[in-house]
């Protein structure tokens, strides 16, 4: 695609790359088969193509307008369109710099500021898991709207001591999910020392920053990188961990492109590459000991397993995932439109309620006609916006895999 950059992108590092990424895209609309927003939408602007062009425009010296601000706002991030991509554009890194460059010349209206500040801090704060707990505690009492997205409570549980291990990780602390479900931590620390492998939180880590990026503050989410980097570099270098470990495959997603986002800055391009390399999805961590765990295991329910898009279509993981449950005896039900997004994706199941609730609906029944015991997927947002919208059970699959660890060998 032939650019020519306005005067204020020429030289620069946002117009450099961003050329280079329009210059990739040969027009052919592969992407709009696979893009949840267009499927629904049927708008054109509402495509991975039709985003491109607006990018491109803007890019070119066109001055943004609302319209232009809310078609880039639509979209998921899923990157969908990348797995179907036969040119290789780097959508997601687009969709980056012209949501960035909108954001630099055109102010939104003072609700939606509002609300997007409200959003970066309440999750962050040390108030939001108390605040999470007392609305669970008051959950019946709600609004059919709010209980909706208030998940059921789902107690911890005891923890093991893991310091003694001779290998030990990381894990996340800091965003949302030690707030809404302590139970996948939980989960994971008691199956990792049942390998033998220690799992804790570093001190100073806090949220990974992909709240704050998405929502036009770029500069407070490279704040927020920068200060996991000075956390986690120093444990990984000196040995006290040999990894980290991601069990939310949106913050391992985010995690993973620190090096991108940090590569112009001279203190932290280096560690934050370091850091990266050493960054394990939970499957990865588990499956070379699956041959290990499996025979210690309860019975398996039948399951459907929710691939998120960041881990299928951001890390390539959804295969390395699948495997390994199916080799923990785990029973997978195939089902339909298992690449297309959920409609949480963030924050944007409260920043597009419409939109989001019908991407989940078609999602749910595509799911629900293959008649799971359980559904599966390996991220909080995913796991919280399914189960607002179904009475099946829906869970992160290391609760599952320890509670079938606790109940031990099944007896024929």
């Amino acid at each position: 695609m032939q650019t020519r950059l306005a005067s204020w992108a020429r030289g620069t590092t946002q117009g450099e790359q961003a050329e280079a990424i329009l210059r990739r895209c040969v027009h052919c609309g592969f992407c709009a088969a696979t893009c949840p927003t267009y499927l629904e939408l049927g708008d054109e602007r509402d495509s991975p193509r039709g985003r491109i062009y607006l990018i491109k425009q803007v890019m070119e010296g066109a001055s943004p307008s609302a319209s232009t601000q809310q078609h880039l706002d639509r979209c998921l991030t899923c990157r969908n369109c990348e797995t179907t991509c036969p040119s290789g554009v780097a959508y997601g890194e687009l969709l980056d710099l012209g949501r960035q460059a909108v954001a630099e010349r055109l102010a939104r209206p003072w609700p939606q500021r509002l609300q997007r500040w409200l959003l970066r801090h309440a999750v962050t704060s040390p108030a939001f898991g108390p605040a999470v707990r007392l609305a669970q505690a008051l959950r019946q009492a709600l609004p059919p709207s709010w209980r909706a997205k208030v998940p059921a409570r789902r107690p911890a549980g005891a923890l093991p001591q893991v310091g003694h291990h001779a290998r030990q990780v990381l894990l996340l602390d800091g965003c949302a999910q030690p707030g809404m479900m302590p139970s996948i931590d939980a989960a994971t620390i008691r199956v990792l020392d049942a390998l033998g492998i220690g799992a804790s939180m570093a001190p100073g880590a806090a949220c990974c920053g992909a709240l704050s990026f998405h929502l036009d503050a770029q500069a407070a989410a490279l704040e927020q990188m920068r200060a996991n980097v000075d956390a986690w570099w120093p444990l990984l270098q000196a040995g006290g961990a040999e990894a980290l470990v991601i069990n939310a495959s949106g913050c391992g997603a985010m995690i993973k492109e620190y090096a991108r986002h940090l590569r112009d800055d001279p203190d932290y391009a280096d560690k934050a590459a370091y850091v990266v390399e050493r960054v394990r999805d939970l499957a990865e961590l588990i499956a070379p000991q699956a041959a290990q765990l499996a025979p210690r295991l309860g019975q398996a329910p039948v399951a459907a397993f929710h691939p998120p898009c960041t881990l299928q279509h951001w890390q390539g993981l959804r295969e390395v995932n699948e495997q390994l449950l199916r080799a923990l005896g785990f029973v997978l039900q195939p089902f339909g439109d298992e690449h297309l997004c959920c409609g949480s994706a963030g924050a944007y199941a409260l920043l597009q309620p419409d939109l989001s609730g019908r991407l989940r609906q078609r999602k749910l029944a595509a799911i629900e006609a293959a008649q799971p015991q359980v559904i599966l997927s390996a991220n909080v947002g995913c796991i919280g916006h399914l189960q607002a919208g179904t009475q099946t059970p829906v869970r992160h699959w290391i609760e599952v895999l320890d509670q079938r660890l606790s109940a031990g060998p099944a007896r024929a």
